[in-house]
């Protein structure tokens, strides 16, 4: 399944949101100039590589849990990244606000990489990619636009057909997809082979913890706003 849009216009310029796409895709234009050795230099300097982390004679670089957010393994890594951070992060960048949804978004990408480690201690493996931070904001809006719509195309055998499907069924699809294959990592005990699963799944954990209180005031409000029509009308 492919997300297409959402159903909700955002009413504020998202500032933020753009500005994260835009510095992606300059990281991004300076990979695609360096050749296969010098981008694999690349991502073991600035990539997250757990065994940097655990193994007691190696010093860890913890720029790295920042950095490897900016980076990504090629053209589809981007580009899907960058479209559900378009479609997903305006209206979460909205009801944040733009300096709260800064700060959720890196705290998202460095709490996914935290756990990354810590599920995959021995990997000598670099991380790369914006998805941790990403996934915290589709938990987010999953929590916050629990009524929303995404225009989704889904790939048939033969032909592929675009349908409306709730934010809940998307948005919650997506995530135990993600579960079980990192729930499958740890059964075989192997590594992540190039997804950090653990990572997403700790970046929308993040993303549902970070919203919960605002939704808790949005529902506040309503109910107050509710009764007070109530009270004019009595």
């Amino acid at each position: 399944m492919i997300p297409l849009r959402d159903t909700i216009p955002s009413s504020r310029f998202p500032l933020i949101t753009i500005s994260i796409i835009c510095i992606n895709v300059v990281v991004f234009v300076v990979e695609l100039m360096l050749g296969e050795r010098g981008l694999e230099a690349w991502f073991y300097s600035w990539g997250i590589v757990p065994l940097r982390f655990t193994h007691p004679r190696l010093e860890p670089n913890y720029l790295t849990l920042l950095s490897s957010m900016f980076l990504h393994g090629g053209w589809m890594h981007i580009i899907g990244n960058m479209w559900s951070l378009w479609i997903f992060g305006d209206n979460v960048e909205e009801r944040m606000g733009r300096g709260g949804f800064l700060g959720f978004y890196f705290f998202s990408g460095l709490a996914a990489g935290v756990l990354h480690i810590m599920t995959n201690p021995t990997s000598r493996v670099p991380t790369v990619g914006a998805s941790g931070a990403i996934a915290g904001v589709m938990g987010a809006y999953l929590l916050l636009y629990p009524r929303a719509m995404v225009v989704t195309l889904v790939p048939m055998v033969f032909f592929c057909q675009i349908i409306e499907l709730p934010a809940v069924f998307f948005l919650g699809l997506w995530f135990l997809s993600n579960l079980f294959s990192g729930l499958g990592t740890l059964v075989a005990q192997a590594d992540a082979a190039g997804v950090a699963w653990w990572a997403h799944i700790g970046g929308f954990v993040v993303g549902l913890v970070w919203a919960f209180p605002l939704r808790r005031r949005s529902l506040a409000s309503r109910q107050w706003r509710y009764s007070s029509t109530e009270d004019d009308w009595q």
